[in-house]
């Protein structure tokens, strides 16, 4: 299975924060499964990093992919094809970090973990 991880998902995992839900945390472990994430969630961690709302202890260039790689997460890049799949998108969410994941999911066919109630109201696989 393909695993799209959202932004806070994947600062769970990488924290062992008890926040994250026991199922992404067993998929997102086996090794059966190709966990990814997007370099939308950078760059949406570089920005809330740069307002002071969210702390690291490195800079988020270079804690993030560190974080990857120890945690076996592989990078997404933003396409046009996903990008132009917000064309269709219901607008149900605002957050437009969260709109491209959903777009990225949507055309790469992956589950997407989230535990935002609001992203689960749209036709994507979940996991």
């Amino acid at each position: 299975m393909n695993i799209l991880l959202d932004t806070c998902e994947f600062l769970w995992l990488i924290t062992a924060n008890p926040a994250l839900p026991a199922k992404t945390k067993q998929e997102a472990q086996d090794p059966q499964n190709e966990v990814f994430l997007s370099s939308v969630s950078l760059w949406e961690i570089i920005v809330k990093h740069a307002l002071g709302r969210l702390q690291l202890p490195q800079p988020p260039e270079t804690f993030i992919p560190a974080q990857r790689e120890l945690h076996h997460i592989r990078s997404l890049s933003l396409t046009e094809s996903a990008v132009a799949k917000l064309a269709g998108l219901p607008s149900i969410h605002r957050d437009p970090f969260d709109r491209m994941l959903i777009c990225q999911a949507l055309d790469q066919q992956m589950y997407l973990a989230s535990s935002d109630p609001v992203v689960q109201q749209y036709p994507v696989l979940l996991l």
